[in-house]
């Protein structure tokens, strides 16, 4: 069966970490500032981080659905996105979430934080991408 999009998400950037990003339907509109930088500002990095972290979290939703366990009300993913540099190879992104889920046992909750692993979207592209990791916090 041939692949369907269920949503393009349609970004104007002009000025790169010095600028400034748009969607399409107004949604984000966020002005860029490089890391540590002064200027006011989000980065690319933090976007990212808050993108795989969000959509991480619908992934666990529905790796616990498909196990019929109820995720704990306060589940949490926080992200870490890093920017590295070298001399070899130049710039590098390494990332890592880190899973609460209080109150399920440590084995149920790594199960669901695979399953979940295995199916986002974003964690996909990582592997193939990134390094990166995903831990039961």
């Amino acid at each position: 069966m041939p692949m369907k999009t269920l949503y393009t998400a349609q970004v104007h950037t002009v000025g790169g970490r010095e600028g400034a990003a748009r969607s399409a339907d107004g949604r984000i509109d966020v002005r860029l500032a490089a890391p540590g930088s002064k200027r006011p500002g989000t980065n690319p990095e933090q976007l990212f981080a808050a993108g795989w972290s969000a959509c991480f979290e619908g992934a666990l939703a529905r790796a616990a659905g498909e196990a019929g366990v109820a995720l704990p009300v306060d589940t949490a993913v926080d992200a870490e996105v890093d920017l590295n540099i070298d001399e070899i190879e130049g710039f590098s992104i390494s990332a890592r979430l880190a899973v609460s889920l209080p109150g399920l046992e440590r084995q149920a909750a790594q199960a669901l934080i695979d399953r979940a692993h295995a199916i986002c979207p974003y964690s996909k592209m990582v592997r193939g991408g990134i390094e990166a990791a995903v831990a039961l916090a």
